[in-house]
């Protein structure tokens, strides 16, 4: 008789669930649809080239350098009359809309965002902060952009056309222009610093997609809601479901 062939043990499959964790926690979250990273390109070329052109503007330095000051300031003028215009058009993109309606909104979170150190959400110790899609700081930083965008587009308005305009308007408007000029260029060079400090975020807004281990880090909230068989759309999917959108409802018990 032949003696039995040896059994072999076969390695032990690592289970459904954690097959499945693996799979789901290497999953590309769908962030920003086609729509919304045109119209953040397109606003922040257009901001770049405002801060540049005003940087040769008001700077001598620079605008000694560089001459040709009137062609540097036609330029200045037609992107800055131009900056509202991607945002306006962006209202037909119901993505773009959603959008604003999270960053108008400041939950208590957010409070606790800007509280931390570690603004990551880390488990254990504190908890998980459930930021939403954008963390309090992107809030502020949108609000401060778009109030800057009014009121730049107003004093110049003023400082381009100022016949209709008294002397004294004229000299609030340019004291206004320069100084918020001023805080703009720092705010944008804080901006594009923590643009490329975050890879994962800047991959983000170039291809509308983030890993979802970056977004349960960071953004715990939206990620539980974005990979639930959704994808970022033009509708603008799992706004109902998530905490920004959720509105209180009276207690019944």
């Amino acid at each position: 008789m032949r003696p039995p062939e040896p059994v072999h043990p076969q390695p032990e499959r690592p289970e459904r669930s954690e097959r499945s964790e693996r799979s789901e926690r290497s999953e590309r979250l769908a962030r920003f649809t086609r729509a919304e990273r045109s119209i953040h390109h397109v606003t922040a070329l257009l901001m770049l080239t405002c801060v540049t052109t005003a940087a040769f503007l008001y700077f001598p330095a620079l605008s000694t350098l560089a001459g040709r000051r009137e062609l540097i300031k036609t330029v200045h003028v037609w992107c800055g009359f131009a900056l509202p215009v991607p945002i306006v058009l962006g209202l037909l993109s119901r993505a773009f809309r959603a959008d604003l309606r999270r960053l108008n909104r400041f939950a208590p979170h957010d409070w606790e965002w800007l509280r931390r150190r570690d603004r990551r959400a880390v488990r254990g110790g504190r908890g998980i902060l459930p930021v939403g899609k954008f963390n309090a700081g992107q809030k502020l930083n949108a609000a401060f952009t778009a109030g800057a965008i009014l009121v730049m587009l107003g004093t110049g308005e003023i400082l381009t056309f100022p016949d209709p305009w008294p002397d004294r308007w004229r000299t609030g408007a340019t004291f206004v222009h320069d100084w918020l000029f001023l805080v703009v260029l720092v705010v944008t060079a804080g901006h594009l610093w923590e643009a490329l400090r975050d890879r994962d975020a800047l991959t983000g807004m170039l291809t509308g997609r983030v890993d979802r281990d970056w977004a349960l880090r960071h953004h715990a909230g939206w990620a539980d809601t974005a990979g639930k068989g959704t994808e970022a759309t033009e509708n603008g999917p799992g706004d109902e479901g998530h905490p920004e959108f959720a509105r209180r409802r009276p207690d019944t018990s």
